[in-house]
């Protein structure tokens, strides 16, 4: 069995919505599971210490998720064109796994979330893709064979899958922004199963 890394960091729930049906589509391939993980989240306190596990939702990824991943699938909601400083904390930790290429060859690809049609999706879903480049992992991402790409009102580009908040019920993804999750999680999937085969 393939195991995909959906990682995710999500502070009001819309980005976590969309690693759900990230998930969704990883689980639809034959071989293939999802392993849902977030991270937690960063404090200006120094003291600050994160329990070991969340409150609620999946638990926190540990170094060994990035070991035994067959793929990884990153998801962050927009911070100015940027993922999360969560997410970008956790990556930054991870130069013992670039140093002995834990990850390199290894499919991925990114999620993302914002409030509005141009808050900064794309540039974001780049921000995730620069340290997965450096870690040596193969990016992808959604093609146009895909109708919903070229309809959606929403989130998704060929960058990867979107959601679009608009303000209003945060994990409320449209039916086009559902397929291109789904469709992320089984594009990805698939080709990690051929690389692995």
């Amino acid at each position: 069995m393939t195991e995909i890394l959906v990682l995710y960091y999500s502070r009001d729930g819309a980005t976590e919505a969309l690693a759900r049906e990230v998930a969704t589509g990883v689980d639809t391939v034959e071989n293939a599971s999802a392993r849902l993980r977030t991270v937690p989240p960063v404090s200006a306190t120094c003291e600050a210490v994160a329990e070991g596990v969340p409150d609620g939702g999946p638990p926190y990824v540990s170094k060994a998720d990035l070991r035994d991943c067959g793929g990884l699938i990153l998801g962050s909601p927009t911070r100015f064109g940027n993922m999360a400083a969560p997410l970008k904390y956790f990556l930054d930790g991870t130069g013992a796994e670039w140093l002995s290429g834990t990850m390199a060859g290894k499919p991925a690809g990114t999620f993302t979330s914002s409030s509005s049609l141009h808050g900064g999706q794309e540039t974001t879903s780049l921000s995730m893709m620069l340290p997965l480049l450096h870690h040596g992992m193969l990016i992808v991402g959604l093609p146009y064979s895909i109708p919903e790409l070229s309809t959606t009102r929403g989130g998704g580009s060929p960058y990867g899958a979107g959601h679009v908040t608009w303000n209003e019920d945060v994990d409320a993804l449209s039916e086009s922004e559902r397929i291109l999750a789904r469709a992320l999680g089984s594009r990805l999937a698939t080709i990690a199963t051929k690389l692995i085969a």
